[in-house]
């Protein structure tokens, strides 16, 4: 069977390797000279297990999620040979109700709680694939002396401590980068950007620009696999958006705390346009400010060409106005205007997400992530993962769906 996945992303790769170890024989598109060197790296690596969704009171998102959750760590167990408890993982996510948020303590807290219920549910007979981690236990409301210890009670109403953890994309990348490229089943078209697919008879053609020019060759299934590029090549099947849709270009912060700082906790601000900081016990932080890191927007079908590394003066900035904005409720981090943080590196991605107004929007669509997932077509699969979270269950689904076909 000749398969096409489109896309050398988390989910173009995870999809692949799916795929690979199942028999099939893969080529896989992509249209840098990398595997892995976009968005996928350039993220918070956050698991999310729901708690942060509480504009969807329905519980939809947070369902989603959970499942995909739960299926992230034994994917690569599975195919990198990575043990589920050896993945490096994040200090747990406390979630900060900030004062201006958009739904209030008491509103936040039940939603949690709610969630936590979920999760211990779905966990209950699968105790170790969250990581190795205990995702029973009661979720934890720090007290007032706690709160104010770490945060600034004024701007922090609430805290809630939740076992949900981050991983390290770029780790993660370069284990999957090197799996994928030395697969004896998977071809690798790096420097193929992906024009248009179309039927060929009983066949589906992939139209790809190179340097020497443009080639085409013809397969069983082909997978869309694309992040910012997917609904281009989707509508060149024929399947167009149904919905509005945003593409979103926000950048973070990575460092390496320097010993003089103290440890800040993992924080994520709920619910509006914040932002987070996700700590490692080595002392590596990612950091992000909404109003701060989102430097594009744009509805088009087809979004600008936008840098994942922003050249001068915009680093800068970006870098001295998050950290300024994040130290006005974690006093920890206030030091850093003294003392100059190491390997630091400002980077961005693509969000791709259903909706026509920006997280400023209470009702904004972008506040809910259920309606996502794979469309199929006459042996064409367009995948929609939403999250990273969701990346590795949606290709073992993709995969069976083709090799069941």
């Amino acid at each position: 069977m000749a398969i096409a996945v489109l896309g050398g992303g988390l989910q173009g790769c995870c999809t692949a390797l799916a795929l690979a170890e199942q028999g099939a024989n893969v080529v896989l598109f992509e249209q840098a000279n990398s595997l892995l060197s976009r968005t996928a790296v350039a993220n918070e690596g956050k698991i999310h297990l729901g708690y942060m969704y509480a504009a969807d009171p329905t519980l939809q998102t947070a369902r989603t999620m959970i499942e995909g959750a739960l299926a992230f760590a034994p994917f690569f167990e599975r195919h990198l040979g990575i043990p589920i408890g050896e993945i490096k993982t994040s200090a747990p996510t406390n979630y900060v109700v900030h004062r201006d948020s958009q739904r209030d303590p008491d509103t936040v807290g039940a939603y949690l709680k709610d969630v936590h219920r979920l999760v211990s549910e779905a966990a209950n007979g699968r105790e170790r694939a969250y990581f190795g981690l205990d995702l029973t236990a009661s979720l934890r409301c720090w007290s007032s002396d706690d709160r104010g210890a770490a945060f600034d009670p004024e701007v922090a109403l609430e805290v809630f401590e939740t076992p949900e953890v981050a991983i390290n994309p770029e780790d993660l990348a370069r284990e999957l980068q090197n799996c994928v490229a030395n697969h004896p089943r998977i071809e690798l078209r790096l420097g193929h950007r992906v024009l248009r697919a179309d039927r060929q008879k009983a066949m589906l053609r992939v139209s790809a620009e190179t340097r020497d020019g443009r080639v085409g060759d013809d397969f069983q299934h082909v997978v869309n696999a694309l992040w910012d590029g997917r609904l281009v090549v989707d509508e060149t099947m024929g399947l167009k958006p149904h919905r509005p849709w945003l593409h979103r270009l926000k950048y973070g912060v990575s460092l390496t705390l320097p010993p003089s700082v103290d440890l800040p906790p993992s924080v994520t601000v709920v619910s509006g346009p914040f932002g987070e900081v996700v700590t490692f016990p080595d002392r590596q932080l990612y950091l992000t400010w909404y109003p701060e890191c989102l430097q594009g927007i744009s509805a088009e079908l087809n979004p600008p060409d936008w840098p994942t590394y922003p050249p001068e003066p915009k680093r800068s900035t970006i870098l001295t106005r998050t950290i300024a904005a994040i130290s006005v409720f974690v006093p920890s981090l206030r030091s850093l205007n003294d003392v100059a943080p190491n390997d630091v590196r400002v980077k961005g991605g693509v969000i791709v997400a259903w909706g026509d107004t920006d997280i400023y929007d209470p009702k904004s669509e972008l506040h809910r992530r259920c309606d996502i997932g794979i469309t199929s077509d006459r042996g064409y699969h367009s995948i929609d993962p939403g999250k990273l979270t969701m990346v590795p269950l949606f290709a073992e689904q993709c995969a069976r769906r083709i090799l069941q076909s």
